[in-house]
């Protein structure tokens, strides 16, 4: 059985041309902030027709997150909300209901990202869907999952950041525990549920059959720890804050230069030994305390002490350039903003450019996916509230007329 793809609006199949590879698929989005909208736009980014549900008059948490605002519209909004079409409707009464169930049956995909046993309390749990549409796949974004004993519990990103652990191992030694400079845990989820959904099209797609999608933040920022959290498992060496030190390899780190600091990461034995010639110093790469990287894990702090002098000889720039003679893997500590100016950036079209109704021209982050098959990516702008209410309710067979009672009894 192929995947479920819904036909354009010519009555071609999107499969039959060279189009984004989820055009045709049709997501119900059931998600507001961050971790279901990271999602939801990722699948958008790759061609699914996005329907992003939201609570009439006031919407999605994040239209109010601000400043900074773009002409009224949130920025933190306007960063995860790109192709998607937003529907007003009040899901606690008996017609919103109804439409939301005629939307399901034309659906391939639900997100939502409510605590756990909302869904249930307004009809909609995963059996209930089921009934509507046999074929559906229904992803659920929690903290803790549906099937812990923390299920029902709330929980924020920087909730899960301390309970993972990531706090505890992030910031210096004799500092206080700190989060990471971004929602992590959320974004993470996000990833990990488009991961998910996109397996379970695949197991559609051979059985015919939708299924249910668990995405928990604490298991998708725990599954991220990798040798961190193997170390913690395998020994008992306490996993702790070591700044911006690796815990097994050295040097790899931060440097303080003469204007500034660099990162270095030297990960192998070879990159030492060329460290060592581009620091001038090619005696320490064959010291019998420094040959090897455990060596030098097992001495770090000798070394560190004559390293630390060393690169405070030397503004970062000329350091740059030393180590990429050298082949030593270097690089600048940029601000966001400088990131996002690098030239990297603009040859890997990662800057695009939307236009929006009332924000008008703005720049954002694009997909970092890159196919070989693949045409332009979908460039919808961020939707107003309620901006495709009447268009998407018109599809379920609803009138003017109807729509417009619909809005009277505050439905939509």
């Amino acid at each position: 059985m192929a995947l479920k793809f819904h036909p354009d609006k010519d009555g071609t199949s999107p499969t039959s041309r060279n189009t984004l590879p989820l055009t045709g698929l049709r997501i119900l989005d059931l998600t507001r902030i961050l971790s279901g909208p990271f999602c939801t736009m990722k699948l958008g980014d790759m061609g699914a027709e996005v329907i992003k549900i939201e609570q009439p008059v006031t919407g999605d948490e994040t239209r109010r997150w601000g400043p900074p605002f773009v002409h009224g519209e949130s920025a933190y909004f306007l960063s995860v909300n790109r192709n998607k079409k937003s529907v007003t409707l009040d899901l606690k009464s008996k017609q919103g209901k109804r439409i939301l169930a005629g939307l399901i049956g034309r659906s391939d995909v639900v997100v939502e990202n409510f605590r756990a046993g909302v869904m249930e309390k307004l009809g909609f749990s995963y059996r209930n869907m089921r009934r509507i549409n046999p074929g559906i796949i229904y992803c659920s974004i929690s903290g803790y999952g549906q099937t812990s004993s923390r299920s029902h519990k709330p929980s924020y990103d920087l909730i899960v950041q301390g309970e993972s652990g990531l706090m505890d191992v992030t910031g210096i030694p004799e500092g206080p525990p700190t989060k990471a400079g971004i929602s992590l845990a959320d974004v993470n989820a996000g990833n990990i549920a488009f991961e998910g959904i996109l397996l379970s099209l695949l197991r559609r797609s051979r059985t015919g059959k939708g299924e249910r999608v668990d995405i928990s933040l604490l298991d998708g920022l725990i599954s991220l720890f990798a040798y961190q959290s193997q170390i913690a498992l395998s020994s008992k060496n306490r996993v702790t804050r070591r700044g911006n030190r690796h815990p097994t390899i050295t040097p790899y780190e931060t440097y303080s230069t003469k204007d500034g600091y660099i990162n270095v990461a030297v990960g192998s034995d070879a990159a030492w030994t060329n460290f060592c010639a581009a620091i001038n110093r090619p005696d320490l790469a064959s010291h019998q305390y420094f040959h090897t990287n455990a060596q030098r894990v097992k001495k770090r702090e000798a070394l560190e002490r004559i390293i630390l002098r060393i690169m405070k000889r030397r503004r970062s720039a000329e350091w740059l350039r030393l180590f990429d003679r050298a082949d030593v893997p270097a690089g600048r500590i940029n601000t966001v903003q400088q990131a996002l100016s690098l030239t990297t950036m603009k040859e890997r079209g990662m800057i695009i450019e939307l236009n929006h109704r009332k924000a008008g021209r703005i720049r954002a982050v694009g997909t970092p996916i890159r196919l070989s098959g693949l045409g332009s990516a979908s460039k919808l702008p961020p939707p107003l509230l309620g901006e495709h209410t009447d268009e998407i309710i018109r599809k379920l067979g609803y009138s003017s007329n109807e729509i417009r009672r619909l809005r009277q009894e505050k439905v939509v």
